[in-house]
């Protein structure tokens, strides 16, 4: 196969325009030249610790100029990067990085509300297999907050800003995006640096993105996860853009950079869709904002059709629907640039991508007819290698002939458009995170008071989702909803956790001892 390396999107945008803004944080701007040349340095200092081609390397980082800079470097070195959610807690990140083999762990220091630094720390003291942990420090001559630890800053301040970019095959693996699909233990999918590639450059056709004219992006979808990942920082390369990083969404912040670096492009899960407008008062120039914004994207879970009408109203642009998950790099589906939207559509297949409809218990493809529901299989340049280190869960998914399928169940009209109908099993959707019910029972069953767990996703006003677990507890044991709402948040990452726990005698459950989660609300 041919030798390619994803990193060169960022090495060919800081050879075409070394002094163009790739990234905006606050007062600070970088440009490409500056980017490229600290993601040299980190390569550098990777072989100098004897990483090796192939080895995997994972960071807890968020939206910071440090994200863009890391994962180009651990490419530039021929290595793997591993993304990992910077909301996990100590136990999670230790699985993590024992499934993938991460022999090395980036990991900012955090906030006090947010302590990054510290559960990354202590999953990877929990580690045998990762090596090397470096603490990213928001002013990178300052010492490491975490006692025995060696920061970003000192590690690369005495290397070379200049690398020879390792050549790997296009086939081999650049990313290992951790999903739980819809049952078990996170696994980790392998995207190969075509996958990623050419999921980036998809966005001429989807956008319009051009070079000569390029897009200043909001950058407000978590970077670890595909979507922020593929379609605003390595979209943004592949183009010479302009990223504006916001390291946590917040409406009135997102309203006021829109304005002051006039983004054209705006990418977001629903329920940012629904912050930005509730945060809409006298005091926001929606007329100028609407003068620049040219391209509104929504993904994650789909959006309300008064969110489509009410923004379109507002802000003069039509959001964009498009369906995709981890596994297909991620983007599977689109709305076909210049066609109207369909509200509820998905679009259709995007360039170099089919989608068909087979039966959830079969790779039968089932006949069209305008009532008619499957499931979603999808094979293109997207589709991903595999689950890491799990070939069976692989082959459950994945043909020899290239066909995913997705889980999800959906039906399509005469021209070919689709429309989701059903998630994946019982997958919850909160927020925009995916968070997989039985991960959850798994952690809860591991309390003292707590003898069956069942979780399950409810309504919310804004998170589209809230997590409810229904718990039966053992003979004996006593425990609030309270006092069990406060344990989980110690256990499990904030997107995560239950925030609602009901307790009762007795789970519904079939002849065969199946939870009917189906009868619990």
């Amino acid at each position: 196969m041919p030798s390619y390396n994803l990193s060169s999107l960022l090495e060919s945008s800081a050879a075409k325009y070394p002094d163009r803004a790739a990234i905006v944080l606050g007062e600070t701007r970088l440009n490409y030249a500056q980017v490229n040349g600290a993601a040299n340095q980190v390569a550098n200092l990777l072989v100098s610790r004897g990483v090796k081609p192939g080895d995997k390397i994972a960071l807890m980082i968020p939206n910071l100029p440090f994200f863009t800079i890391v994962y180009n470097g651990i490419l530039k070195a021929g290595a793997t990067v591993v993304p990992l959610n910077v909301l996990l807690k100590g136990r999670e990140v230790a699985y993590h990085l024992g499934d993938s083999d991460a022999v090395a762990l980036f990991a900012f220091q955090g906030t006090p509300e947010l302590p990054i630094g510290r559960d990354a720390y202590a999953g990877f003291q929990a580690t045998e297999s990762t090596k090397d942990f470096f603490v990213v420090t928001v002013d990178p001559a300052a010492p490491s907050p975490i006692e025995g630890t060696e920061t970003f800053g000192a590690a690369i301040a005495a290397q070379p800003a200049t690398f020879d970019t390792v050549a790997t095959d296009e086939d081999d693996t650049a990313v290992i995006l951790y999903t739980s699909g819809t049952t078990g233990r996170p696994k980790g999918a392998e995207l190969r640096h075509r996958n990623m590639r050419d999921n980036a450059l998809v966005s001429d056709q989807l956008f319009g993105a051009d070079g000569t004219s390029p897009d200043t992006y909001l950058c407000v979808l978590p970077l670890f996860h595909s979507f922020g990942q593929t379609v605003i920082q390595n979209g943004a390369a592949a183009f010479g853009g302009t990223v504006v990083m916001l390291p946590r969404f917040d409406p009135q912040a997102a309203l006021g950079l829109l304005l002051k670096e006039q983004v054209t492009f705006f990418a977001g899960v629903p329920t940012m869709y629904w912050g930005l407008l509730g945060a809409l008062d006298e005091s926001v120039d929606v007329a100028a904002i609407a003068r620049n914004l040219r391209t509104a994207v929504a993904g994650g879970s789909a959006l309300p059709v008064e969110i489509h009408h009410e923004f379109e109203k507002r802000f003069g642009v039509v959001i964009a629907e498009g369906y995709g998950l981890s596994e297909t790099s991620p983007v599977a589906a689109f709305k076909p640039r210049g066609a109207p939207a369909r509200a509820g559509s998905i679009g259709t297949a995007i360039p170099g991508v089919e989608l068909k409809l087979i039966k959830p218990s079969s790779w039968e493809e089932i006949g069209w007819t305008p009532d008619a529901i499957g499931e979603i299989a999808i094979r293109g340049h997207n589709v991903f290698k595999g689950y890491y280190d799990r070939p069976e869960a692989t082959a459950e998914v994945l043909t020899e002939d290239g066909w995913f399928r997705s889980g999800d169940l959906a039906k399509r009209d005469g021209d070919g458009w689709y429309y989701i109908v059903d998630r994946a099993k019982e997958m919850i959707i909160r927020g925009g995170f995916n968070v997989y019910p039985r991960e959850i029972e798994e952690v809860l069953l591991t309390h003292p008071a707590i003898s069956l767990a069942a979780v399950i996703g409810v309504p919310h006003e804004s998170h589209g989702e809230e997590i409810k677990a229904v718990v039966v507890l053992k003979p004996g044991a006593t425990a609030t909803p309270g006092e069990l709402v406060e344990w989980s948040k110690e256990q499990m990452a904030a997107y995560k956790y239950p925030r609602v726990f009901e307790i009762a005698d007795a789970l519904p459950m079939t002849a065969t001892g199946k939870i009917l989660k189906r009868e619990l609300s």
